[in-house]
């Protein structure tokens, strides 16, 4: 009997251990020839098989409750999508390619220019394939990549795992998740969190072996590879339960928000208890849009996604796009490198009246539903700039204004910034990418971007410092704050509210009321002496008995 040892990054802790269920691949691409015969016959199958899947997937739907039902129904939308089946009937009618090679090309296209845009739509792209993966399966009458059913507890083990493949998990026969790519805020860490899953993310080679076991931990980001069978070694996911109030074990109020971009997305954060949502990202009301929409239009359109928050609060976040997130009637020329280029609100700059109308639609649609709204600009990196927005906000009738803080400048500034506005939420996902020049869509950075990256919690530290001596609110709208341990710390560094996607609600709230304030602030310490990010995770759960 022989093992090896892989090391990746640790994104959901627990020990566990079982036999390896590889989760199928994606499909080869699909022929390019011959030609169909008959090309309008040929491009009648698509909607069809469309249809087929995205019913299969609305089926799954019905049975699933909260974020995994938002999951799947995305999922189903997505698949049909009206501009993905035309451009693939388009392929198939004026090019003559077969239906599955029309349907692969279409989608691919789409999903290289997300990947190209970086950020959150980037990381869209990998549902965009497994909607292509769908529906050339459906097409050809094969199967589709994606979990196999499982019949007994099983390690996990993929390339990546999407969505929709993970949205209704077992987790009484997943012992454990490895994936070859995939990074810290990936779906499947997140996924694997709120599940009480050991996972393990970049763990390079993983699909290069012919293990039958493995031994998976979580919180070291250790996977040791087996060439023999191994009895299933379930990790402990007993969690002391959560009364939907966001508070460590002495009562210290940190409010517990959801992330949403839709009215899916806020229907989930309510059934999972969230106390308000933390990040709505406007984006959706404008991606496909040919021209810019009106007052009315976005008024109504923001109005959906607000009404199941009547009465709670809501922080809405003003348009974030631009060349690194293309929307086509911006007209943003390419740039050389888009990620530090012309976006976010260094677009309302050359384009007031694009924020003017957008905030004029937030404050309606505030009004017509009764939440509570903030509204914060992204990537501000000045406290000139952030002070630039106020002025305007308040101008157009927003009584809370705040600014995210994405970049280093922002956070070394945070006592300048905070003056020039409400509160501020720090965006982990970018700040942490800008911190150590690291793109979060490589899987070959992925410790990098690793929020547990000392250099990351001492921004944040820096962060909270300033917003206790101005009495001003510091919240985290990024992903780290779904890992329940990092929760607590980011609390112990002075984070006043935590906002995540609804699925990690729940973990975090019950792991945040487990210890009192002080033993969160004396973790906090120790993550922040580390010399790297394992070794931080390591150093706060040995203060906490962990």
């Amino acid at each position: 009997m022989s093992a090896s040892t892989l090391q990746g990054v640790g994104v959901s802790p627990g020990r566990a251990a079982g036999p390896i269920m590889r989760v199928r691949d994606r499909l080869p691409e699909p022929a390019a020839e011959p030609a169909p015969a008959d090309r309008e016959a040929d491009a009648a199958r698509i909607r069809p098989a469309a249809q087929a899947v995205a019913q299969r997937l609305r089926d799954r739907a019905a049975g699933a409750t909260g974020q995994a039902r938002a999951v799947l129904e995305m999922t189903a939308a997505m698949v049909t999508d009206p501009a993905l089946l035309d451009n693939a009937e388009k392929a198939v009618l004026k090019r003559g390619l077969p239906a599955p090679r029309a349907v692969f090309e279409a989608a691919d296209e789409f999903a290289a220019l997300l990947t190209a845009t970086g950020g959150y739509l980037a990381e869209r792209a990998q549902d965009v394939r497994d909607v292509r993966d769908r529906l050339v399966a459906e097409l050809t009458g094969t199967t589709p990549p994606g979990v196999p059913e499982l019949t007994r507890p099983s390690v996990l083990v993929a390339r990546d795992l999407a969505p929709a493949d993970t949205a209704d998990l077992d987790p009484t026969l997943v012992l454990a998740l490895v994936t070859e790519e995939g990074g810290p805020t990936s779906h499947t860490a997140i996924l694997a969190r709120a599940l009480g899953i050991p996972a393990v993310v970049a763990a390079r080679g993983v699909l290069a072996t012919a293990a039958a076991g493995a031994r998976v931990d979580g919180g070291a980001g250790v996977v040791e590879l087996l060439d023999h069978a191994v009895e299933p070694q379930a990790a402990d996911r007993s969690r002391a339960r959560w009364d939907g109030t966001g508070a460590t074990a002495d009562g210290h109020r940190v409010r517990l928000l959801a992330n949403i971009g839709s009215a899916a997305d806020a229907q989930a954060g309510i059934e999972a208890g969230a106390e308000g949502a933390g990040l709505f990202r406007t984006e959706f009301c404008f991606l496909d849009a040919a021209t810019e929409p009106d007052v009315e239009a976005q008024r109504d359109a923001y109005a959906a996604v607000l009404r199941p928050f009547a009465g709670r609060p809501v922080v809405v976040r003003t348009l974030d796009a631009g060349a690194d997130k293309p929307i086509p009637f911006l007209g943003v020329d390419g740039e050389p490198n888009p990620a530090l280029g012309v976006r976010g609100l260094r677009i309302a700059f050359d384009r007031p009246e694009l924020l003017d109308r957008q905030l004029a639609a937030i404050v309606a649609a505030a009004s017509d539903t009764g939440a509570q709204v903030s509204v914060m600009a992204p990537m501000v990196a000045t406290a000139g700039e952030a002070a630039w927005f106020a002025e305007r906000a308040r101008a157009a009738g927003v009584e809370r204004v705040g600014v995210m803080v994405e970049t280093p400048a922002a956070a070394l500034c945070a006592d300048q910034v905070l003056a020039a506005v409400d509160f501020v939420s720090i965006g982990t996902n970018d700040l942490a990418q800008y911190t150590t020049a690291a793109d979060r869509m490589i899987g070959a950075l992925a410790t990098l971007n690793d929020p547990w990256q000392p250099a990351l919690l001492r921004l944040v530290a820096g962060l909270g410092r300033a917003g206790r001596e101005s009495g001003k609110p510091v919240g985290v709208c990024g992903e780290a704050a779904a890992d329940p341990l990092l929760a607590g710390v980011l609390a112990g560094l002075g984070v006043t509210s935590l906002s995540m996607t609804a699925a990690a609600l729940a973990a975090v709230g019950a792991s945040l009321a487990e210890h009192p304030l002080a033993d969160w602030q004396a973790a906090a310490q120790q993550a922040l002496s580390a010399p790297g990010p394992a070794q931080a995770r390591q150093r706060a759960a040995a203060v906490l008995g962990g």
